[in-house]
């Protein structure tokens, strides 16, 4: 994990490159993308039995008509 010093570099070298004007809308964007991700996470967690039932669902009638 990075210490404070390292988060203080890796903070200067960000503010450096794309400058304090910039800073906002670069944080704004990692943080839609960070939510986003995180309701992709859920959304296929919350899935994953529907779809293992469709499956064992579908494997039980390809078995009975075959």
């Amino acid at each position: 994990m990075l210490g404070h010093t390292e988060l203080l570099v890796l903070l200067a070298i960000v503010l450096v490159l794309f400058g304090a004007k910039k800073l906002p809308e670069l944080a704004r964007g990692i943080g839609k993308s960070v939510t986003s991700f995180k309701s992709g996470l859920s959304e296929g967690v919350d899935e994953e039995p529907e779809v293992a039932a469709q499956q064992e669902k579908e494997t039980t009638q390809k078995k009975e008509t075959g």
